[in-house]
């Protein structure tokens, strides 16, 4: 008499899309964490040795305009007439071509043209106008 097995032996599957999908996850991860690893900023060179003074960062020049109409450069209140003679000093002095322009929102949007036209005579070529974040 011949015995049946109760369950029929069948050979084993590997799926291959799931393992290519681990095989390529495996790949971007290995290769980011490797550029990761890398300092792309720079070239490696052997400094030389010295001492020197540490070289302080350089303060923005802030041209301030309140809702009085006072005009301000770095906290030091200005008029229109010596506006221009005091901001050249201040951009000659930092080795700066821009300024930051921080209005009042009730401000009079004239004097703040003209204390912008004035620090244009100055020197200054660029504007960074400050906002408040939402």
């Amino acid at each position: 008499m011949k015995l049946r097995r109760s369950r029929a032996a069948r050979r084993g599957r590997i799926e291959i899309i799931p393992m290519i999908d681990v095989m390529f996850f495996l790949l971007a991860t290995f290769m980011l964490a490797s550029l990761s690893m890398q300092n792309l900023h720079s070239l490696p060179v052997n400094l030389p040795k010295g001492s020197a003074e540490k070289s302080q960062p350089v303060a923005p020049v802030t041209l301030t305009v309140t809702h009085d109409d006072k005009i301000y450069l770095n906290q030091t209140q200005v008029t229109l007439a010596d506006l221009t003679a005091r901001l050249h000093a201040m951009l000659q002095q930092h080795h700066q071509t821009s300024v930051i322009v921080a209005a009042d929102e009730n401000a009079r949007e004239g004097v703040v043209v003209r204390a912008m036209l004035e620090a244009r005579h100055a020197g200054v070529e660029h504007f960074l106008i400050a906002v408040q974040k939402k």
